[in-house]
């Protein structure tokens, strides 16, 4: 199951740079995760500051 970016995310960037498959883009305030190309692998999760990416 996909991780998804909930709405306590700062838009720092810290998920988007951490993830390997480049699942993650800046999305309108928020960032957002692209459910067809996430592999779970949790490390926007383990980056963010705010806990923002939690598992869907």
């Amino acid at each position: 199951m996909a991780y998804v970016i909930k709405e306590q995310c700062i838009c720092c960037g810290a998920c988007a740079g951490a993830c390997p498959v480049d699942a993650i883009s800046e999305g309108d305030g928020i960032f957002v995760i692209d459910a067809d190309l996430c592999i779970d692998c949790g490390n926007c999760a383990s980056n963010c500051p705010v806990d923002a990416p939690q598992e869907a």
